[in-house]
């Protein structure tokens, strides 16, 4: 097997000298983001580090799992290994959150560092704070006090775990008191592989330090490595109280570890902090170290304060119920780290899907189906949302064309029978909303020609016969976002390996709305911008749209819309029935194509609980359809899943036409989904099962971030 390259930093450094003090805590000055999150609260609980000092490649976030009860609190990073702290306390191992005295709480959490307090022993009370310094470099500090009436023997033991045979210890050193360690990541992913060619770099340089003279340190592979079970066993084989690690100075491991220990008086604090860094092997150590150590550097209050001050923006509700304030924050923090400095082909900033885990479809580019995460992150930071957007006019092709992904790497079309393929056109909806929040009429002058621009390519480009109604461009598999499964769109499949997708053959209803959407949103800006001769315009093309819409989509007899063949407009496709009931037909609520009659109609639909009415959300097929399933086992799925964007654009439709009431019934539903899931595991996930709690699809998905806008939509005054 390959021996991989990775370097692990666990350093222990002091923040005010190494007998700490009250001061060295840090303090939220916000009383609306001190939370007091147990273990079994919704909360949201993956690290990345903010964008100045964030790259796209070996990037490096974390998961901490502060809940399970038969682990140390624990920060993983995919395929980098496993961060944590051992503590023995007087000879008393305590290596189990279910044996703290107080298990721990998470007093803030934000998009780069979380701050718990809890008690490992009688009477020594700790905070921590884990800190995503950069990419390559992240901080454990903790502020230990004793607040008992007896001295403590501490030994701290800071260890990083990765068991699967690729982990080397380079060597130790003593000057900087620490290991120097190597790693090897693959790049085959479960959802989707890195790209060979972009830069992921497989090979890795670690260290793992300490910024003070060690006790000792050491390496473990097998069963003396596993389940942090190290400082049991050094326990339980020796007597003494006084020993060494292993001190083991290259070789295979599976666990590293150092040693630190402490005697702590009554009443005395001592701060002490960790460092864990990784770069590529290709990258000089001193580049390496040099992270490291300004991570250890870092003014923590300095970076609380600047998260502290990032949340005045947002709207502070008065939620009835702390679940609901949670989840609102944690959908900012969900959004604001997946956000990345300009690089490679653009200037501005731009996000990715997910920080951690990373799988190469979700990352490097933006796709306006996932820009609709911009609707909430404006009200955070409406600059960075701009900048986010801005990408998409410095990508434009001449033609008018938004291509398919846009971002640091060149843009994606994926030309398709000699035409480029595009997405889901949220373009101007997008735009407009950050402007309501932003009032920057700079931005809005300069997204306007491009969305006109871009409706103008749609016209031409996605409607083939001319009838006014649009299809889906040649590639409409990813076009349509309808990457894997659904009922009509790959009617003809016979398996769910299929891609038979007949959305270029249909005018489509998901579409048609969309582009209506976006010219019912250019009539606004052209009225914010003074156009009246554009604004009567497209006031004149979105009435001959929606027209059109309930001319030929919508079915009196099921009281239904639908996709229609492209050829004679009937519901029919070579045989096949096209009349299945999809979340799509609540569209032109969202749209504001529907009548009012209409409306009542689909409203009587949505709240039926045999179709759509589920426990968790209104699913993207009926429940009384032939092809729907609940069972949520991958990625991608639209025959049953709940994709919250899309409830939200159900929500919104209900809210255009009056139907307040249960707008906020479905938000409850959409709410106990993301609760159930924060609660047994704080991952946001990209889709959810509409009728059962278990559920497996790629987690931690930017665009569930679209929560806080349904938020602020419904409980906001």
């Amino acid at each position: 097997m390959k021996r991989i390259m990775v370097s692990l930093i666990v350093s222990f450094g002091v923040l005010s000298g190494f007998a700490g003090n009250a001061e060295s805590q840090v303090h939220v000055s916000d009383p609306y983001l001190q939370i007091n999150a147990k273990a079994d609260d919704p909360l949201f609980t993956t690290y990345a580090a903010a964008i100045p000092r964030s790259r796209l490649y070996t990037d490096k976030a974390y998961f901490m799992d502060y809940f399970s009860p038969d682990k140390s609190i624990t920060y993983s990073s995919q395929y980098a290994g496993k961060l944590s702290v051992m503590w023995r306390v007087n000879q008393v191992v305590v290596n189990r959150i279910r044996d703290f005295v107080k298990r721990p709480m998470v007093l803030a959490s934000f998009s780069d560092m979380v701050i718990l307090e809890y008690e490992p022993f009688s009477g020594l009370w700790v905070q921590e704070v884990f800190f995503v310094y950069s990419s390559g470099a992240a901080v454990i500090s903790l502020n230990i006090r004793n607040v008992g009436n007896i001295p403590y023997q501490v030994s701290l033991y800071p260890t990083l775990y990765l068991p699967d045979d690729s982990l080397q210890i380079i060597g130790y050193d003593s000057r900087k008191n620490g290991y120097l360690l190597s790693h090897y990541e693959s790049l085959v992913r479960l959802h989707s592989n890195l790209y060979a060619n972009a830069g992921y770099p497989t090979h890795f340089k670690d260290f793992l330090g300490c910024n003070q003279p060690l006790d000792s340190y050491g390496g473990y592979t097998g069963k003396e490595s596993g389940n942090f079970s190290l400082a049991v066993r050094l326990f339980n084989e020796n007597e003494s109280p006084i020993f060494k690690l292993n001190e083991k100075e290259g070789g295979a491991v599976s666990l590293v570890a150092l040693e630190k220990d402490l005697n702590i008086a009554p009443g005395q604090t001592v701060s002490v902090e960790f460092v864990r860094g990784c770069q590529s092997e290709e990258s000089p150590d001193s580049e390496l170290f040099a992270d490291a150590d300004s991570a250890l550097k870092a003014n923590l209050q300095q970076y609380v304060d600047e998260d502290v001050a990032l949340f005045k923006s947002i709207p502070h509700i008065k939620f009835s119920d702390r679940e609901k304030k949670l989840v609102y924050l944690s959908s900012f923090n969900l959004v604001r780290q997946c956000m990345l400095p300009p690089s490679g082909k653009t200037k501005d900033n731009y996000y990715v899907f997910s920080r951690n885990p990373i799988w190469g479809w979700g990352h490097g580019h933006q796709v306006m189906h996932e820009s609709l995460s911009m609707i909430p992150y404006a009200y955070l930071d409406w600059k960075s949302a701009e900048q986010s957007q801005e990408i998409y006019v410095e990508q434009q092709q001449p033609d008018g064309l938004i291509p398919y992904r846009v971002g640091p790497r060149v843009p994606q079309t994926y030309s398709h029978d000699g035409v480029g393929t595009t997405s889901a056109p949220f373009f101007s909806w997008t735009n407009w909303e950050i402007y309501k929040v932003s009032h920057d009429k700079k931005f809005l002058e300069k997204v306007y020609e491009p969305g006109k621009k871009y409706i103008d390519y749609l016209e031409k480009s996605h409607d083939k016969n001319h009838d006014g109604l649009f299809e889906w461009g040649p590639y409409g598999m990813i076009e349509n976002v309808r990457d894997d499964w659904n009922v009509i769109f790959q009617l003809f499949a016979k398996s769910h390996t299929d891609t038979v997708d007949i959305s270029n053959q249909l005018d489509c209803l998901d579409l048609s709305c969309q582009v209506a959407n976006e010219i019912y949103y250019l009539k606004l800006m052209a009225h914010e911008l003074g156009y009246a001769s554009d604004e009567k315009n497209y006031s004149a093309k979105f009435d001959r749209l929606a027209r059109l819409i309930d001319k030929h989509m919508w079915d009196p007899k099921d009281r239904f819309y639908y996709n229609i063949s492209m050829n004679d407009h009937t519901f029919e496709y070579e045989g096949h029935s096209l009349k299945r009931k999809e979340i799509i037909g609540f569209l032109p609520l969202w749209a504001r194509v529907a009548t009012k009659k209409q409306a009542a109609e689909l409203v009587k639909e949505l709240t039926n609980k045999s179709t759509f009415w589920r426990k968790y959300g209104v699913p993207t097929v009926s429940a009384s359809d032939s092809g729907y399933t609940p069972f949520v086992d991958c990625c991608c799925h639209w025959n049953g899943p709940v994709w919250l964007l899309w409830n939200y654009m159900v929500i919104d439709g209900l809210e255009h036409y009056g139907y307040k009431q249960i707008a906020k019934e479905l938000s409850d539903k959409m709410l106990l989904a993301v609760v159930t899931q924060l609660k047994k595991n704080h991952h946001f996930w990209e889709s959810y099962s509409p009728d059962f709690p278990m559920q497996a699809s790629p987690s931690n998905y930017i665009w569930d971030s679209i929560m806080a806008k349904v938020l602020v939509q419904l409980y906001s005054k």
